[in-house]
């Protein structure tokens, strides 16, 4: 196979933690990978180291850094892509924004800033990726949270964000189903990522406190969620749509 004949997947907010792994794992599958990141210079970096491991797995990525709540951004990192690697035929929505904070006291603008980069971004994103009329075939995979069905003391903009993309993940799973275009979101439990560790320096209360609401007695990984990613992503989730799969280690079920 070459370069260009590669099925071509693009993965959002991929510098680190969960879009790390999936892109990794993409790459892995033999997709040709690209690997956006917010364009400051700390997650390009980032992202860039995610683009060196790929290539030396002999895999294949580029970095597409771009601001994925701008439309103007998300127009050029989509043409740039084609460009360089092919039409994407795999997205996933994976860019996140996360900030903790009692709810009588977000800020207007963080609480805009959060549904911006998981709802707005997803909506942009997608539109570039599967709005035109043409072609046919196609995945979609959104990354939300278990936050959004327990909801957390805290997290109300997160959480409210995270429930958004359940419901952006079926509405687009119907408009896109009669071009054969799947549309599945996975709910990530307690995922040990860079951001847990900067957040929750107490590791062994980290821990403690993930485990004791899962039945699985082991802390969940990126690459947990990476699998399922591409499960949905692959071939043998073909009559797979609108569906959200948790991974979770058994924290919340139903």
């Amino acid at each position: 196979m070459t370069a260009r004949e590669r099925p071509v997947a693009l993965v959002t907010g991929a510098s680190r933690g969960i879009g790390a792994a999936v892109a990794r794992r993409l790459a892995r599958d033999g997709m040709a990978v690209a690997v956006n990141s917010h364009p400051r210079e700390r997650m390009v970096t980032l992202a860039e180291g995610v683009v060196e491991s790929i290539i030396g797995a002999r895999g294949q990525a580029q970095v597409y850094p771009a601001d994925i709540t701008r439309p103007d951004d998300v127009e050029s990192m989509f043409a740039r892509c084609e460009r360089d690697l092919g039409r994407v035929s795999v997205l996933v929505l994976n860019a996140s924004m996360v900030a903790r904070g009692r709810w009588q006291e977000i800020p207007v603008d963080q609480w805009d800033a959060m549904l911006a980069v998981s709802l707005r971004g997803a909506f942009l994103c997608a539109r570039h990726a599967f709005g035109r009329d043409s072609g046919t075939g196609g995945r979609i995979v959104a990354v939300s949270s278990v936050l959004a069905r327990t909801g957390a003391p805290g997290s109300l903009h997160y959480g409210t964000a995270k429930a958004g993309l359940v419901g952006f993940t079926r509405s687009l799973a119907r408009e896109l189903g009669a071009r054969a275009v799947r549309v599945n979101c996975v709910m990530p439990g307690a995922i040990v990522t860079e951001e847990e560790l900067e957040s929750f320096p107490d590791r062994e209360e980290a821990d403690l406190e993930a485990i004791s609401k899962q039945c699985l007695r082991r802390r969940g990984l990126p690459e947990d969620v990476a699998a399922v990613v591409s499960f949905l992503a692959g071939p043998d989730s073909d009559f797979v749509t609108g569906q959200t799969l948790v991974v979770d280690g058994g924290w919340v079920m139903g």
